[in-house]
Parts: structure tokens; sequence; C-alpha cells
């Protein structure tokens, strides 16, 4: 994957710093303390790899790339806003360092430059559906904190949530490549399935790495999900499987926010005891395998290799 799109993404991340300079010094400040921190680019770079997948030459995919980084950067802003989160890729988040409405405004200000990166690659099609995917994260956002500290969410529920907002900007940067290749609509919607699932199957990977993985590699702390009262799919199949006594545990940490120290602990030893860690990552992987099968499609493409191990990449984390 990254043989395939390191060229591109040398211009693309050029691209990125001469569109977050201001005048207001305060923004370009913000804008890299984030982009500058050392995320993976996961999204950016499926926008150029679906591209290649479809033959594509010209510069749209290095602007959509762009474009997609800069809603996400936005949404990563706005989410530690919501969440309280004090770390982000290992480092203090933002709103810790300029403050929420700091944050906040940024935000709003690079979502404004990724619409005019998406205008400036003129094709409609491709800014409906970016447009569309920035509308769908924020109602994912909305149905998130409706859900929040609610014990009663069903897997139904938080999958819907999740598909809104985490997977909906996956799906829309796998898509638009083949779309500014004017490639048949099947290849569109192949793409678009690609990045839907695989969008699913990293977060369900993240959820359970909140619970069992390392700090080093998460770039906040572990647990932080407990934390913050969210309920992850962990938490839904813990809270489902367990005891009258053990769902009294989760409301009274998560839901009424009563958590203690000593708490994370209890919530690990019931999440391993009902296996929840590890069923979400095997829904994780079952994602991951609807993500390959979208793929058959290109299958005799040589950069359809390189997804492939994006899904292989995306789900091996959890070991």
């Amino acid at each position: 994957m990254l043989e395939l799109v390191t060229p591109g993404m040398e211009r693309v991340n050029a691209f990125i710093l001469s569109r977050t300079g201001s005048e207001v010094t305060m923004i370009p400040e913000v804008a890299n303390h984030l982009i500058s921190s050392g995320g993976k680019r996961l999204r950016p770079m499926l926008t150029l790899a679906t591209a290649a997948l479809c033959g594509y030459s010209g510069d749209g995919d290095v602007k959509l790339a762009a474009a997609v980084e800069f809603m996400h950067t936005a949404t990563l802003l706005h989410d530690d806003v919501v969440d309280g989160s004090e770390m982000r890729r290992g480092k203090l988040a933002a709103r810790m360092l300029w403050g929420n409405e700091a944050s906040v405004l940024v935000g709003d200000f690079l979502l404004g430059q990724a619409f005019k990166m998406m205008v400036e690659v003129g094709s409609l099609e491709a800014l409906r559906i970016l447009a569309e995917a920035a509308s769908v994260i924020a109602e994912g956002e909305v149905m998130q904190l409706a859900a929040a500290k609610n014990t009663a969410t069903t897997e139904d529920e938080y999958l819907a949530v999740i598909r809104g907002k985490t997977a909906a900007l996956f799906a829309a940067a796998c898509e638009v490549g083949p779309v500014i290749a004017n490639r048949p609509r099947e290849e569109q919607a192949a793409a678009r399935s690609y990045g839907m699932n695989l969008g699913v199957a990293f977060q369900l990977v993240d959820d359970a790495l909140d619970y069992g993985g390392r700090e080093a590699k998460l770039g906040k702390k572990v647990g932080d999900d407990f934390r913050e009262g969210k309920i992850t799919l962990p938490v839904v199949l813990a809270y489902r499987r367990g005891s009258a006594e053990e769902r009294a545990f989760w409301k009274r940490t998560l839901e009424n926010g009563e958590a203690e120290d000593a708490d994370l602990a209890e919530a690990l030893r019931l999440l391993v005891k009902h296996g929840a860690i590890d069923d979400t990552i095997a829904r994780a992987r079952h994602y991951g395998a609807i993500a390959r099968d979208a793929l058959a499609l290109f299958q005799d493409r040589p950069a359809a290799k390189a997804l492939l191990d994006v899904v292989e990449f995306v789900t091996a984390r959890a070991h």
C-alpha cells in the first residue's frame, strides 16, 4: 500500500500544509498540532489507492485525498471537545492547549477548506459523496451522544452509530476514486462497500484495543472509553451476557458516572469473563471479510493486492 501511494501522499502532505495557512495565527498552530502528530493518514491513502485501482490519471485524487484528511482532522478536533479527551495520538489534545472554542472553530475552518478543494476538482458527484459523508458523520456523532451512558444500547444501534461516525468517511474516501476515474456504477459501489466495511472493522478493533491494547500503540490511555462513559461494543456484549449484579456495575460506572479508579480493573475482568473483547475482534474480522469480497471485482488489478493488505493491517492491530 505504501509503495503504491507514497508519491501521491508526498503531494497530498504538501497540499495539506499549503492549505492550513491563515493570517489568523492560531489557525495554523492548532491545525498543524494535529496534522503533524503522526496519524496513519489511512483515509487519504485509500482515496489515492482506489483512484489508482481504477486507472485514474490527473491531480483530482490528490485534492480529494487532502479534503478527506481535513474532514477527518476536523472531526477529531470536534470529538475531543465533545468527549472531553485529554490526549490525542500520544500528545495533549488541541483543546488542552488552546481551549474548546479554538478547537471547534479551527475544525470548522478545516471543513471549509475541504469543501473548497472538492469544488476545485470539478466533479459534482465526488462533491455530493463527500458532502453526504460530512452530514452522516455529524448524524453519527449525535447518535453516539444519545447512546452515551445508555447501557440498554443494542448491538444494532451501536453498529448504526459507527457506520455513521467512522465508516461513512472510509466509504466516501474509497468511492470518489472510481467516480473521478469515470468508472461504471458497479465499480463505484464495490469500492464504497469495501470502504464501509473496512471502516466498521477499523472502529471495532479500536473499541477492543481501548480495553486490551497498549498505550504506546493507542496514542491515548487504555480505558479512556470507560473513563468517558462510552458504551462501545465490548460493553454492549458484556452487559447483555452479565448477571443482574454485573449489569448494576455497568449502570453505576457508565450510566451514573460513579466510576472509581479500581473500577477499570473490574470492567476488564467482566469483559474477559464474557469474551467481549475477543468477540468484538471476531466481529471486526467478519466485516473485514466483507471488505475483501467487495474487491473481487478488481482482483486482476495490481492495486487490489494493496487494498487487501490494508484489511489485514486493520484487523491485525488487534493482536
